[in-house]
Parts: structure tokens; sequence; C-alpha cells
């Protein structure tokens, strides 16, 4: 009797231990937005990306994320280094153009353990509801002080139609 009672609870304190590990699966960040930036004033479309912790990760991890180049070619990559304090997360990518309204965009997101290994993969698309055309072809301010760009407001003045963007 004691043979099978120190058998189950040998099965029980594995099986307690297996819980306590992390699945290769789960879920460590979680999507809580996705969107288009378009910033008029400085004439620049950026992808925007929140996600919140959902579990602590070991320090050190990172945060990769590709994201599809709507003027074609290579995906625009960037690499954030993840804060055990800090529970939101946010990935703002570099400047792109050629954006269409309703064209859904690819996005993958990748967390990396502090040796390389990965922890999660996230994929989605961002849509716009915009085109990028709605921009002016050129930053309408410059400099810290937001000062009127001098190639686009002649002598001071605005002139009586914007340059849009253009694809290309």
């Amino acid at each position: 009797m004691r043979t099978h009672t120190g058998i189950a609870i040998a099965v029980l304190a594995l099986a307690a231990l297996a819980g306590c590990q992390r699945e290769t699966n789960s879920e460590i960040l979680k999507l809580t937005g996705k969107m288009f930036v378009f910033n008029y004033r400085l004439a620049y479309a950026t992808y925007m990306v929140t996600l919140s912790k959902t579990e602590p990760v070991p320090e050190g991890s990172t945060v990769v994320a590709t994201f599809e180049n709507p003027a074609g070619g290579k995906p625009l990559t960037m690499e954030r280094k993840l804060f055990a304090k800090l529970d939101k997360v946010v990935l703002e990518s570099d400047d792109i153009t050629c954006v269409k309204k309703e064209q859904p965009y690819a996005v993958t997101i990748e967390v990396k353990g502090p040796d390389g290994t990965i922890l999660q993969t996230l994929q989605t698309t961002v849509t716009s509801n915009l085109d990028q055309s709605i921009l002016p072809a050129k930053a309408l301010m410059v400099g810290p002080a937001y000062d009127k760009n001098p190639e686009v407001f002649k002598d001071g003045k605005a002139p009586a139609h914007f340059e849009t963007a253009k694809c290309g």
C-alpha cells in the first residue's frame, strides 16, 4: 500500500511540475491595437502596433516586428528590447509610402528570449481607411519649432492647393 501511495505522490508531483513549465505556444504578448499613423504636418505615414504583456519575459528578451512594405520590395524590420517593468509595448515602423485604402498589409511579430529562441509569433494585418495620397507631397512644418516649410509656403503664404503625396 505504501508503494502505491509513494508512486501516486510522485506522479502528482511530476504533474504539478509539468504544469508550471511555460508552454511553447503560450501568449506572452497580446495584440491590443494596430493602425497606420498619417502625420499631415510632417508628410509621413507609419505602422503602429500596440501590445500588452500577459506574462513576464526573461531579462534580455526582444521583440522583432516585420512590416510589409506598401511600396513593394524588402519588408521593414525593427527590433526592440522588452523591459520587465513595462506592461505595454508600442512598435512604430520607419516612414512608409504608398499605403492604399482598404488594402491589408502583413505584420509579423516575434518575441525572442535572451538566447534568440522564438517564444511567440504573432501574425496580423493592418488595413487603412485612408489612402496615403491625402498627405502633402512635402512637410508643411520644419524644425523643432514647427516653422512653416519655406518650400511649401512661398513668402510665408499658403498655396491655393497643396501638392499631394504620390506613390512611386
